[in-house]
């Protein structure tokens, strides 16, 4: 059954993309992936199917057959064809019979939960009032930069240090041959790959990565150190090259890797392992970092001030440096995280909020509802539609998974099925 999902499911794609899962392990593990959950799926309908009484005769699956544009010659059907399509595609006559048959029962029993759903028209509306609604703010701005803070002790940036350490990541040091090779060309795949093959044997055999990519007019690159974060500028080195790197151990090679750009092996070379920096090496460098901290907390409570007066008073005391009045929407109008604060809190409410650079203590004084757009309402009614379908596909989904539970055996799979 995998073989023959496996198998439609190629059939299916471009030559490009075929060619993406034989040189792409991703793609290969992807479409593996996608394969068993098509098969766990379908399993699971048929045993909800059995448990509900549904049942497909030999002549509504001899009807599909006959409906099947494939099968016809001037919109009648040919038995020559059915017979022709079935070789080619690698099916006998029983096993097509019992595949169309499990997708006859699939769409009775999912059928029923894919078809269109109503929203009522409240919900619409409430939804689009949400959407859509504009709120009356003011807000006061209090910067960390108003505040000048004297430059620190030692004893207050060893201490500050110790709260907030300098961590270098772990770094590794790797080099890799690469038999170049166009490979979405045969020949020149096949010709590349023989090469491959006697340097991964000649670097098994203890010789070094230079000589062996030099003996076999092959690409020796030895890369300076980098982190996991921060890969090296290198075609070579994508996200998978650096995580497998970085799951192997210092004078490690790795197996024979396929890329766009030809086979390659690679080295761990060394490996620094992460550590926290000496103080005194950082010491300069952390000076702007208290200080930072320090103004951070003496607006905080400049802050705290100035929301006690708002609570106590109902609005902003005098005429507050930088306090500003404004009608926003959810994307416009103030600053992100005033916007954020504005529609995520009721109405009547003053809060503090955190910024990059300030703390803005905000009050939020009204709502307004939006006109009716009609355009935007029967767009947003079809969005909710769609959502609806989709979350009461989940939900069954769900239903099954926890009713009729299928379980792969990875063992075999991966025994007769992964490379």
């Amino acid at each position: 059954q995998f073989s023959m999902e496996r198998n439609r499911e190629m059939a299916m794609m471009s030559r490009e993309e075929q060619r993406s899962v034989y040189t792409d392990p991703i793609v290969a593990d992807q479409l593996a992936q996608r394969v068993l959950s098509n098969l766990t799926t379908q399993r699971m309908a048929e045993n909800r199917a059995d448990d509900l009484g549904f049942a497909v005769s030999d002549s509504r699956i001899a009807r599909e057959i006959r409906s099947f544009p494939e099968f016809q010659d001037n919109g009648q059907f040919s038995a020559y064809l059915f017979d022709y399509v079935l070789n080619n595609s690698g099916y006998t006559e029983s096993q097509f019979a019992a595949i169309l048959r499990s997708q006859v029962l699939r769409s009775m029993v999912l059928g029923v939960v894919s078809v269109p759903m109503n929203v009522p028209a409240f919900a619409t509306r409430a939804t689009y009032n949400a959407r859509y609604a504009t709120r009356d703010i003011e807000y006061a701005t209090i910067k960390y930069d108003d505040f000048k803070v004297a430059n620190p002790s030692d004893e207050q940036l060893r201490s500050f240090y110790a709260q907030n350490p300098r961590i270098v990541p772990e770094f590794r040091t790797a080099s890799y041959v690469l038999v170049p090779a166009d490979m979405a060309k045969p020949d020149e795949y096949d010709a590349a790959y023989e090469i491959a093959i006697k340097v991964e044997d000649d670097i098994i055999a203890g010789e070094d990565f230079a000589d062996v990519a030099k003996k076999h007019k092959a690409k020796y690159v030895s890369l300076k150190p980098f982190s996991a974060d921060k890969r090296p500028v290198d075609e070579i080195m994508t996200d998978k090259m650096v995580a497998s790197l970085f799951d192997m151990d210092e004078g490690m090679d790795s197996e024979m890797i396929e890329t766009k750009k030809g086979f390659v092996i690679a080295r761990v070379d060394k490996i620094a392992p992460a550590h926290t920096q000496e103080f005194e090496s950082v010491k300069k460098d952390l000076v702007a970092d208290w200080k930072r901290d320090e103004q951070k907390k003496q607006a905080y409570v400049r802050a705290n001030e100035v929301l006690v007066d708002l609570n106590k008073d109902g609005k902003f005391s005098g005429k507050k440096a930088g306090t500003k009045s404004s009608n926003v929407s959810r994307t416009s109008g103030a600053p992100v995280d005033v916007l954020n604060a504005a529609f995520n809190n009721s109405v009547e409410t003053n809060v503090i909020v955190p910024g990059a650079d300030a703390f803005y203590v905000l009050r939020i004084a009204g709502e307004k509802m939006p006109a009716v757009d009609t355009k935007k309402m029967d767009a947003l009614s079809k969005e909710l539609k769609t959502a609806s379908e989709r979350a009461l596909m989940d939900d069954y989904n769900s239903f099954l998974i926890r009713e009729y539970p299928v379980r792969v055996n990875e063992k075999v799979y991966k025994r007769v099925f992964a490379k």
